[in-house]
């Protein structure tokens, strides 16, 4: 008998499951995501699913996370100081592809350097100035990121320069490289900066997690869930966190397949702070061609084409003043429930919510409260951001520990930085409030609904006259803004040749003027998803029955649906791809692009052989170091050619290496 653990960290609750054979369900159990120390809430939810199951846990055979770290760090723009190497690149190379943004302030020194499209070097490296910035910069950062130009064709360049990195700092290094074989500098050097961001957060959580679990006796290898939802070993997701974006999602669709048996279908996933949306086609969530999209970044990182959403239980609910009804709107940011927070500190909680609940004038910052993340520390921080962190001591009424406005922006980056949190209304509240959930605090969040509906809309009118009314009006527009997402997902998979973006077409009048029934008038208009629509997520029976009816569409609500990550992290495969590209720099010679640089042969056949036999071998190799047994390659070659008088000229050739096998399993 194989017994497999499956954990899922999310933003709100850590889930675990336990599977027998790979084919029953055993047991289920969540905890509340502990935040500074996710391995606390992992403990919580796998003691909880071991208890329940009544077995020994040195019977586990197979123990697997997903997690959402990764996608809401960069969600949030949250993530560890790093420095950027750019070599062979211009000065105007950091304003592609968000590279500046996802930089945000942190140091970056372009150096000259890297290669041509044929892999020889145009300009050597400067390693006079890398030193120089290196012996300037290296304690003030976490880890570096190093492009170079051209470096898929020769990567010479970004590893002398993370040599460099480890002789004279000792930091870790994301080379571009390493994260993909293709080409566009920039935007591999976005995905190494995002990469350097997050070894520090996901080593942590990874090592904290095996410490756990071997304390309650489960000695299983811990496998990782990966952006494409196969599984890589602990060790490697080390090395590449950047991998892990949208593991969580990506075990939510695994997992949805496997509850349902669906072929077709949008899958939908929310969680505390994001909904995550993918389309199911002939059983397999589809690759996204372009790279993994977070937030406002497109990484070169290989994911299920998923759209994610800020929108989740706990995001947070803003006042939308614009109007003479007003109104509320949510996300992107997530934010503690203020039901959650009041756990934490009863007493101060309830008494500031009374206090401001007596003021005749509502409050800039009534029903909101901020509290330093336990164990973090501080380093790198402004003079403000360092007073302000200083300030903070348990849980605080927001108004009480900013003394202006110009602190807003450093609290920002307090929890930018993973410092702070932020706690205000969400729809968790509101939920809480209307009797749909009752794990947390209801009697605090009907004062914070009491609070925020005192505001004064375009009329002059308060925005709502009893928590209640502003409860449902909360949950009706996180109805509104999913079905919003799941009309943008199907219009971007459809691909109908409309001039407009698929936000614009979802949210396009006659669009919305067709749903719940449709318009009848002069014109009908009738509008909604054809498709039905998987929904997951421990909040999806709350909220998506209502998604369904404005839709007008089929909603699948499987059991162990609010699992559903949990159980997609330990019934995928192991896969690694290798990539790699064969050129043509003069007629009669054919380039290998290879590690330890580029190779020159006299014939097509030979070239592609030993391009593909690379490939192999270390597809191989990085399978069974990720955890991998009984693998099974597949190969597939792009070859490009053009007419030349009346001949085919060899232009370029890819080659790409899948080597997939089930995952390796302790012996009991």
């Amino acid at each position: 008998m194989s017994l497999s653990l499956g954990v899922d960290t999310g933003g709100t609750y850590t889930d675990a499951v336990l599977i027998r054979d790979e084919s029953d369900v055993i047991a289920s159990a969540k905890a509340l995501t502990t935040r500074y120390d996710l391995a606390e809430g992992i403990g919580e939810a796998v003691s909880a699913v071991l208890a329940q199951a009544a077995v020994d846990p040195a019977q586990v055979t197979l123990a697997s996370l997903s997690t959402t770290l990764a996608t809401n760090a960069l969600v949030e723009g949250q993530g560890e100081r790093v420095g950027l190497i750019l070599i062979g690149f211009r000065d105007a190379d950091l304003q592609k592809h968000g590279l500046a943004e996802a930089l945000g302030g942190d140091p970056v020194v372009v150096l000259a350097g890297g290669h041509d499209h044929a892999g020889g070097e145009k300009a050597p490296l400067d390693e006079a100035v890398l030193r120089r910035w290196l012996t300037e910069h290296g304690d003030e950062v976490s880890g570096f990121a190093v492009a170079a130009q051209f470096a898929t064709r020769n990567p010479a360049h970004e590893q002398r320069a993370t040599a460099m990195v480890v002789e004279l700092t000792g930091r870790p290094v994301s080379a571009s490289h390493h994260l993909s074989a293709k080409l566009n500098g920039p935007k591999r050097a976005l995905t190494a900066v995002l990469n350097a961001r997050l070894i520090g957060m996901i080593d942590r959580l990874i090592s904290r997690a095996e410490v756990r679990l071997g304390e309650l006796g489960v000695t299983a290898p811990l496998m990782v869930v990966r952006g494409d939802g196969a599984l890589i070993s602990a060790k490697f997701a080390r090395e590449r966190p950047i991998e892990t974006i949208l593991s969580g999602p990506a075990a939510s669709i695994v997992g949805a397949r496997w509850l349902t048996h669906a072929d077709d279908a949008l899958v939908s996933d929310i969680g505390g702070t994001t909904t995550d949306v993918a389309v199911l086609r002939g059983g397999r969530p589809a690759i996204d061609p372009d790279g993994a999209q977070v937030g406002p970044f497109r990484t070169m990182v290989e994911a299920v084409a998923m759209r994610t959403f800020g929108l989740g239980g706990d995001s947070e609910v803003h006042f939308v003043a614009e109007g003479l009804q007003g109104g509320v709107t949510l996300g992107p940011k997530r934010v503690v429930p203020v039901s959650l927070i009041a756990l934490d500190d009863p007493e101060g909680v309830h008494a500031a919510l009374d206090a401001q609940l007596l003021r005749t004038v509502p409050g800039e910052h009534d029903g909101r409260f901020v509290r330093a993340v336990q164990g973090a520390g501080p380093v790198g921080l402004s003079e403000r951001e360092e007073a302000l962190f200083q300030r903070i001591d348990g849980v605080m009424p927001l108004g009480d520990v900013l003394r202006n406005r110009i602190e807003i922006k450093a609290l920002r980056r307090l929890v930018e930085r993973g410092l702070v949190q932020v706690s205000g209304l969400t729809p968790s509240d509101a939920s809480h409030v209307l009797g749909k959930v009752a794990a947390w605090d209801a009697e605090a969040a009907e004062k914070a609904l009491r609070l925020f509906g005192r505001r004064r809309t375009g009329a002059g009118q308060t925005l709502a006259a009893e928590p209640d009314d502003l409860a449902w009006m909360i949950v009706d527009q996180l109805t509104h803004q999913t079905g919003l997402a799941l009309l943008e997902t199907a219009f971007a998979e459809e691909d109908m040749g409309f001039d407009l973006p698929p936000d614009q077409l979802a949210r396009h009048v006659l669009m919305l003027r067709g749903l719940n029934g449709g318009h009848r008038g002069l014109i009908r208009l009738e509008t909604g998803l054809a498709s039905a629509v998987i929904g997951l997520g421990a909040s999806a029976a709350n909220y998506y029955p209502a998604v369904a009816e404005q839709m007008g569409c089929a909603m699948k609500l499987p059991e162990h649906g609010g699992v559903a990550n949990a159980i997609g992290a330990v019934v995928g495969r192991v896969t690694i791809r290798r990539a790699g590209t064969v050129t043509a720099p003069s007629e009669g010679k054919y380039r290998v692009h290879l590690e330890a640089g580029p190779e020159d042969f006299a014939s097509e056949s030979e070239a592609l052989t030993r391009l593909e036999m690379h490939l192999s071998d270390h597809a191989r190799a990085d399978a069974e170091a990720a955890g991998a047994e009984g693998i099974r390659l597949r190969v597939e070659r792009d070859v490009k050619r053009a007419k030349a008088e009346a001949r085919d000229v060899f232009i370029e050739a890819t080659i790409t290496v899948e080597a997939s096998g089930r995952p390796r399993v302790a012996e009991g």
